[in-house]
């Protein structure tokens, strides 16, 4: 018999996205979560779980809010060592910072060292599953998975792949590209918690013939997602057009390739024509808002309630390194900063959706991870609402639950985390 854990504390659930209706309608508060064999075997009473598991051992977490493990839908590992390089726009600042560093992803060493730290930082901050880009090297995907899979951590990933307008050492080819991803995803995808990502950088630095060779692995491959870039800064949309005058707009360089579809995931998406708004929603594509990325790249303010008003779906990252914090809660503050100067403040429930559910339905993996319920995964997350004096300060005077966790969205970092569980394990420190 699988071993038992029973957590307490205010265990939350999401019941319906807070964007429709009340956002304070779409949560349920627990006062327990029993974990099993590496997924959530019940939610409830505290006493009525104890009394039906009197061998699970307990954790008792008080007044501190266990959530799902935050999901981030958007990330370059590979960008770890260099994350808040100072000063660029997109552009020079690939040029300057990553394009650099990325060449050092040839060694498997240092690849391996890489992986293992990103997934550390991350675990620190809450993050117990990623989507992310890896370099043009195979040695790059092989590290980052074999490192998730120790961990037994739900990950997505996969070889980048450009062959132009990056320097020697970075460019692979059309072939080359098809067939090392090909390998790469044959060898991974399904594998315990590991899934693949087809990952053209953005147009920019992939031809059409290496599109076209990316779109053919894809409709081999329907299963697996597909992630890329798109929209993140007008200098680079008018670089696409320059790029690909035929096009009738930037998502038409992937869409004539066979590269828009419902298991793809566009990040940042900031600067969207309205073709390019209705063809993502009619085909379930996910937008992935990068909230501390756009501000300290200088990209845009991404438009969240009118996206959501139509019906994308979208999920919240914090595109490290471009993203200047490896924490999912500054994500969330990000989030909320955003929407403030759109004029359109997100709750403290739907920042939370967006950083679980809603990255989670980005990944197309809702199903098993981003909420507590039993048979899902028990990816898990404890947060202390009064992890610093200042943040304590204020969360004493909250009148309710969202005036106790907004200050840690907003101020909090990896000391509010207490505890992580990923596949039902505890993490250590």
């Amino acid at each position: 018999m699988a071993q038992e854990t029973l957590l307490k504390g205010r265990v939350l659930s999401f019941t319906a996205s807070p964007f429709e209706g009340e956002p304070e309608d779409a949560v349920r508060i627990d006062e327990a979560v029993l974990l099993s064999g590496g997924t959530i075997a019940a939610v409830g009473n505290h006493d009525a779980l104890r009394a039906a598991h009197p061998q699970a051992e307990v954790v008792d977490h008080g007044e501190r809010l266990i959530l799902p493990g935050f999901v981030d839908a958007h990330v370059h590992y590979p960008q770890t060592a260099m994350i808040a390089s100072w000063g660029k726009r997109l552009i020079d600042w690939l040029n300057s910072y990553t394009f650099p560093e990325e060449m050092k992803f040839a060694s498997p060493d240092y690849a391996a060292e890489i992986a293992g730290r990103y997934l550390d930082l991350t675990a620190a901050h809450g993050t117990t599953t990623m989507c992310s880009f890896c370099t043009i090297h195979p040695e790059s995907v092989e590290a980052f998975f074999a490192a998730a899979q120790a961990r037994g951590q739900r990950v997505v990933a996969g070889k980048t792949c450009m062959d132009r307008n990056a320097p020697e050492g970075l460019r692979d080819t059309a072939q080359t590209a098809y067939d090392q991803s090909r390998a790469l995803l044959q060898r991974w995808h399904g594998l315990d918690r590991i899934s693949y990502a087809i990952t053209p950088r953005f147009s920019p630095t992939s031809t059409p013939e290496q599109l076209e060779a990316m779109g053919a692995l894809w409709a081999e491959n329907p299963d697996c997602l597909m992630q890329t870039h798109l929209s993140e800064q007008t200098d680079e949309i008018e670089w696409v057009r320059g790029l690909f005058p035929d096009a009738r707009d930037y998502l038409d360089t992937y869409e004539s390739f066979g590269l828009l579809g419902g298991n793809g995931l566009y990040g940042h998406a900031i600067h969207l024509e309205p073709r390019e708004r209705d063809r993502l929603r009619e085909v379930g594509a996910a937008l992935v808002h990068c909230p501390t990325s756009n501000t300290f790249i200088g990209s845009g303010l991404f438009d969240m309630a009118g996206l959501m008003v139509e019906g994308q779906r979208i999920g919240l990252a914090t595109d490290t390194g471009g993203g200047s914090s490896f924490s999912m809660l500054r994500t969330m503050a990000a989030a909320y900063e955003i929407g403030q100067l759109r004029g359109v403040p997100l709750h403290s429930s739907q920042l939370l959706w967006l950083a679980t559910v809603g990255s989670a339905r980005a990944l197309r993996m809702n199903h098993l991870i981003g909420n507590i319920a039993p048979g899902m995964e028990a990816d898990l997350v404890v947060l202390d609402l009064a992890s610093t004096p200042a943040i304590a300060q204020r969360s004493d005077m909250a009148s309710d639950l969202w005036e106790a966790v907004f200050p840690t969205i907003m101020m909090g970092d990896d000391r509010a985390v207490t505890e992580v569980w990923i596949g039902g394990r505890r993490k250590g420190p």
